[in-house]
């Protein structure tokens, strides 16, 4: 079930309503997500963000949440890669709405030397731009580091 960012359930086609609504105005399509292991569970939370469209002041965005066992995914690099999955699939369903939609993914990882998703980043990395999809990691992936992650816990 969707979400609006105050907590409101939506229906899905209806954001797709608004998104194609906000590309038609400019508007570029933010996706991330980010998660947590909350004992024996692992949270996902997926975000779709809108920000940037003409006139819009400040930005609004809808999340979901899926719980999995904790279990099946027993090391970053397995969990990172659920997670770039997970947008990558969102940014290809609405990439159906149309070609010409700006769409941007997210990645909770950073190349900074000594954090540990530093040795995998390049490897997320490709795997959304090889799904076609433009991409961003830490410091700048915003809508997986702040945004996901606020809805992950």
């Amino acid at each position: 079930m969707w979400h609006t960012g105050s907590g409101y359930e939506i229906d899905f086609k209806q954001i797709l309503i608004q998104i194609r609504k906000h590309s038609n105005d400019n508007g570029k399509v933010f996706i991330g997500c980010d998660s947590q292991i909350i004992k024996s569970q692992c949270v996902f939370s997926t975000v779709i963000c809108l920000h940037g469209s003409i006139g819009q002041r400040g930005g609004y965005y809808f999340f979901k949440r899926e719980r999995l066992i904790a279990k099946e995914f027993p090391t970053v690099l397995i969990r990172l890669t659920k997670e770039v999955e997970k947008s990558i699939e969102m940014a290809s369903l609405i990439s159906d709405l149309g070609p010409e939609i700006d769409i941007e993914i997210h990645i909770d990882a950073s190349s900074k030397e000594g954090e540990k998703t530093s040795k995998i980043s390049d490897m997320l990395i490709g795997y959304a731009r090889g799904a076609g999809f433009k991409c961003r990691i830490k410091p700048e992936a915003w809508a997986s580091n702040s945004v996901a992650d606020k809805h992950s816990k």
